[in-house]
């Protein structure tokens, strides 16, 4: 049987109080309709099919090519924003899943299981179910004496006794698809919203004489509606404990789970050790034994085997096997560091390659330049590439020796097992094994202190603050 999946992210959010549509909040750093998207997709659905509105064109734009996109144009419920996909699926044949863009907790095992529940119970339709601690907010799941599904009532539309059901819908359903869009003709706007809502889809399903089944999930957690940033915080927390359980099942050892904030999309190697309040964003990779001290962050960076980051930043930067990262670094994008390089306390990189073997120890900027193997750079050493307009790279060759306090003003080349001398702002290509000075020659001068126009000025200085002295005791004894 073709399965199908239906995701709403029409809504604006009005509660996130934000310009940003409210699916596009993010969740264990992607977009909550993208989580979405992601476990749908990992499920084999033949098509689906986004409902967009508010920020439309945002939301489209996350879902790219993975998804077709319809339009809901005026939001007057989930009933009508489903009739938007009529179009590309009303005469499919098979079962359909109905998913919300701003819940993204739900795991691949429970939206396959509740398409397999559909289909081998012959239902045409079955409600995704939880037992909620708090209900209020949440449809009401009402059944009959014996258990059937009669109806889902929102909370607004609610009698208090049915208000006291704690059997929640969780917005998740899977319909036989024909069956779908022949109820949502039939439903009407006479509710306390004046909208056309999907549960009223069951009632007209059964007084048809189909059957109306539910499928009850264990985990409530997995439930969660995003309607605020209370409920933004609370699923970051869910997702982020189940990310961390996942990687120390996998033998990541993390000192302080609690705060350690890994997104969804990362990967990391079997004993790696990770401390404290580290963030690894986006697509980071992380090999096998590397250790992440405090406060390190990185985003979209590529970390190789047995490297040691010491509270440093990485942005979309390479850290190849057994190299060294700090404390207090900074590597930008398009920065690498080749097997066994060392970029050292308070020194940053951006779009600059430090080649094997090679040390940056600290205090200095690569900048637009690529630096062979084995080179030494000296502290204070400045890549000077940018002349106020624009940005110009620099090549440094094997084994060179940078001095301390170093400009190197691009574009030059410096030769293999070239020396440049400490102080030196070299702005001229310096060859193979020569030696780059570019400095002032010291001049020293003998008994310079003792020269009489300094001593006359010291002694000029010492007087005028006596007499300032004196003039202020003189003019605070009126006072006394």
């Amino acid at each position: 049987m073709s399965r199908y999946v239906i995701i709403l992210a029409a809504g604006k959010g009005t509660r996130m109080k934000s310009a940003l549509p409210k699916v596009l909040h993010q969740v264990g750093g992607k977009p909550m309709v993208d989580l979405v998207l992601d476990t749908v997709l990992a499920a084999g659905v033949t098509q689906v099919v986004t409902v967009v509105g508010h920020g439309a064109d945002q939301v489209q734009a996350a879902v790219a090519d993975r998804s077709e996109v319809v339009l809901q144009a005026e939001q007057l419920g989930t009933a009508h924003a489903i009739q938007m996909a009529e179009p590309i699926l009303g005469a499919a044949n098979g079962a359909t899943l109905i998913a919300s863009g701003d819940a993204p907790l739900f795991e691949l095992a429970t939206y396959q299981a509740v398409f397999d529940f559909h289909e081998q119970a012959g239902n045409a339709v079955t409600v995704l179910t939880a037992d909620a601690p708090n209900p209020f907010g949440y449809g009401r799941i009402i059944r009959d004496e014996v258990g059937n599904v009669i109806r889902i009532v929102e909370q607004k539309d609610a009698t208090p006794q049915e208000a006291a059901v704690t059997e929640i819908n969780t917005g998740v359903y899977v319909f036989d698809n024909r069956l779908l869009f022949e109820a949502l003709a039939q439903v009407n706007n006479d509710n306390a919203q004046g909208e056309y809502y999907l549960p009223d889809t069951l009632e007209i399903l059964r007084n048809a004489g189909h059957t109306v089944g539910a499928y009850t999930i264990n985990d409530f957690a997995e439930s969660m509606g995003v309607n605020d940033r209370v409920a933004l915080a609370q699923a970051n927390q869910v997702l982020r404990a189940r990310i961390n359980e996942y990687h120390m099942r996998n033998g990541v050892t993390l000192i302080d789970p609690a705060n350690t904030y890994i997104d969804v999309d990362v990967t990391i190697g079997a004993d790696t050790i990770i401390e404290p309040n580290v963030y690894l964003q986006g697509k980071t990779q992380i090999g096998e034994r590397v250790l992440i001290t405090a406060g390190s962050r990185l985003v979209d960076a590529f970390v190789g085997d047995d490297v040691q980051i010491d509270a440093s930043h990485l942005e979309e930067a390479e850290v190849h096997a057994e190299a060294t990262v700090g404390p207090f670094a900074h590597l930008r994008p398009a920065s690498v560091l080749a097997e066994r390089a060392h970029a050292g306390n308070f020194t940053e990189m951006k779009k600059a390659y430090l080649g094997v073997d090679s040390k940056m120890g600290h205090l200095s900027y690569l900048g637009d330049a690529t630096v062979g193997d084995d080179v030494n750079i000296g502290a204070g050493t400045i890549f000077v590439n940018y002349d106020g307009k624009n940005k110009w790279h620099s090549n440094v060759g094997d084994r060179a020796f940078i001095g301390s306090n170093s400009k190197i003003v691009g574009p030059v080349n410096i030769g293999d097992e070239a020396f440049i001398a400490a102080g030196s702002t070299i702005t001229d290509n310096v060859p193979t094994h020569a030696m780059g000075i570019a400095r002032a020659r010291q001049v020293t001068k003998l008994d310079f202190w003792n020269r009489t126009p300094l001593h006359e000025k010291f002694d000029d200085v010492d007087s005028s603050k006596q007499a300032a002295s004196d003039a202020l005791a003189a003019f605070m004894q009126k006072f006394i």
